[in-house]
């Protein structure tokens, strides 16, 4: 058993890329049969060819060069960006078996990238008013490490994060990524931190069972965030 996931949650490790529109067809159906418990919940770490998602909020304004396939993903949120040296980490659970909170759900899906991240030496914190996990980059300023977007259906969630190991960065460059122009992205490479997908799924799982708990309590009243202080 994989340490702090239980045997009743499916893991699942991929490490040739998915093409996104197949992944989004397995989530589709997996969700279904999650819902009429037919299946067991599942945690799905991957990586994608290049591609462009669009989120429910998406701006055709903020699609600047469509370099790669554009694909529709249902979930909530604008474009992003997904490619190779790029983790995803799509989780499947039935939240009915837990607080029914989805905003608990959120919170404790950033919090478990913030733990792991920290694992490698990256403080990293949420933003108010943007979405997604944030650090200092090499140039002072904040940038995007890691991106959320989740959906809910049925009551059994889809969809998750994605984490920049070593991306090639200049493939952001065909969004305004999350709809935020003001920042930039970076990566665990660009931070001179090089983390391969197994160390960082080992560390992810190492950290499963905090993240899980998390999920059997309402979610806390809401806190500032940003930058820790110094």
């Amino acid at each position: 058993m994989t340490i702090g996931l239980p045997p009743d949650i499916e893991l699942r490790q991929d490490v040739a890329p998915v093409p996104y529109r197949a992944a989004l067809e397995e989530m589709a159906a997996r969700n279904t049969v999650i819902a009429a418990g037919e299946a067991r919940e599942l945690i799905w770490l991957l990586e994608h060819p290049p591609v462009y998602t669009a989120g429910t909020s998406a701006a055709r304004a903020e699609l600047l060069d469509p370099r790669f396939e554009v694909v529709e993903a249902g979930r909530g949120g604008r474009y992003t960006y997904h490619g190779p040296g790029q983790r995803i980490g799509y989780v499947l659970l039935d939240l009915r078996k837990r607080a029914r909170d989805a905003r608990g759900f959120v919170h404790a899906l950033e919090g478990w990238v913030i733990a792991a991240l920290a694992d490698f030496g990256v403080e990293s914190w949420r933003s108010e008013g943007r979405i997604g996990i944030w650090t200092r980059d090499v140039d002072g300023r904040e940038a995007k490490i890691g991106a959320i977007g989740v959906r809910i259906r049925r009551w059994v969630t889809m969809h998750g994060f994605a984490v920049n190991l070593s991306p090639d960065l200049s493939h952001f460059g065909g969004i305004v990524p999350c709809g935020i122009e003001e920042f930039g992205v970076t990566s665990l490479q660009r931070l001179g931190i090089e983390v391969d997908p197994t160390a960082w799924d080992r560390a992810l799982l190492a950290r499963a069972g905090e993240f899980l708990a998390m999920l059997d309590r309402p979610c806390p009243p809401a806190e500032p965030a940003g930058e820790p202080a110094r």
